[in-house]
């Protein structure tokens, strides 16, 4: 009687192991990102995106959003985590790690930047193209770029010279220098840190977007905002959404697809809109604080690109010193915005 009792619990055991192993394994990722849950990108594109993967997937991938840096380290800490696997997925700027990906500058360079849309879809095909053994160790959901950057400052900036020696916050190094050509004392800092700084006297003012505007309150912060004319902006910063590859990697094939479904251009359009459709609520906001809103007419903002153009030539100098053609690289950014700005 014994010996039945053993052998009816080996084979309980055995169909219970058995029914495990048949139900399809589920995955819990985490994504870690610097900005508040309720900002444009994070709310409106990082959530609904990973909302869509675990409906795709059938629950399978779960995905666990981190906003605010909530897992600690820095912004500027964010490729090296998700490189390194400490988390899954990450959303970040390229600039925040300097020297790491200089092909990805030629985006950032003023005066490059048309809708965050359009700029987007280019940046995509440009980091396809150009970038593709640049990153090891994750596998790139998309890339996008917010749109046509501009100043926000405490004092007016109607023309050129108003921004000599003014402190001025830019995001990446790139911006900075742009910043330096134009006659302002740049200051590099994550965005996190703009409203502090404005409050505090640190800085005089920031180039951010306007969409960015609306969650650090920066309207409340300034009462100024200056525009330049035209089809483009005075800058863009570019952005990174990526997967650790061994987390992608483990995937079986039929969910590697999911991820795979989700990732590109359309991917990158979609974060593309969130930026232009945050912008303009951004803009919105700045009108109703009833602050001045300054455009640069065609004149001044030519005159902001010419003293601007030593930065292009500088990124090109290094790139043709690193073995690369600098100069077809910009070119090809080029085209690719005005192609998909049609």
């Amino acid at each position: 009687m014994l010996r039945t009792i053993v052998k009816a619990g080996i084979a309980a055991a055995a169909l219970v192991s058995m029914a495990a192993a048949a139900q399809p394994q589920e995955y819990t990722f985490r994504l870690h990102q610097f900005l508040a849950a309720q900002s444009a990108i994070p709310g409106n594109f990082l959530k609904p995106w990973a909302d869509k993967v675990e409906r795709e997937s059938g629950g399978r991938i779960r995905i666990e959003h981190f906003p605010s840096m909530q897992l600690g380290g820095r912004p500027a800490s964010l490729i090296d985590q998700v490189t390194d696997g400490a988390v899954d997925f990450v959303w970040t700027l390229h600039g925040y790690t300097p020297g790491r990906f200089p092909k990805a500058e030629v985006f950032e360079l003023p005066f490059m930047a048309a809708s965050a849309e359009a700029t987007s879809q280019a940046f995509q095909a440009y980091v396809e193209k150009h970038m593709a053994g640049d990153s090891p160790g994750i596998k790139i959901i998309a890339v996008h770029t917010h749109g046509p950057g501009l100043m926000h400052t405490k004092s007016p900036v109607e023309k050129l010279s108003d921004l000599q020696g003014m402190k001025l916050r830019g995001p990446t190094r790139m911006i900075t220098n742009l910043l330096g050509a134009l006659g302002a004392e740049p200051i590099g800092m994550p965005v996190p840190q703009v409203p502090e700084s404005l409050s505090r006297g640190v800085i005089d003012g920031a180039v951010i977007p306007w969409e960015v505007s609306v969650p650090l309150k920066v309207a409340d912060l300034v009462r100024n905002h200056t525009e330049t004319s035209g089809n483009r902006g005075l800058y863009t910063a570019t952005f990174l959404f990526a997967m650790n590859k061994a987390s992608y990697d483990r995937l079986p094939d039929e969910l590697k697809k999911v991820i795979d479904d989700n990732s590109g251009i359309e991917a990158a359009a979609w974060a593309g809109r969130v930026m232009d459709e945050a912008d303009v609520e951004g803009r919105r906001i700045g009108a109703e604080k009833g602050n001045t809103i300054i455009t640069l007419d065609a004149a001044e903002s030519t005159k902001w690109r010419e003293a601007s153009q030593p930065v292009v030539r500088d990124w090109i100098a290094e790139m043709d010193r690193a073995g690369l053609d600098g100069q077809a690289m910009f070119e090809d950014a080029q085209a690719l915005i005005l192609q998909y700005s049609k």
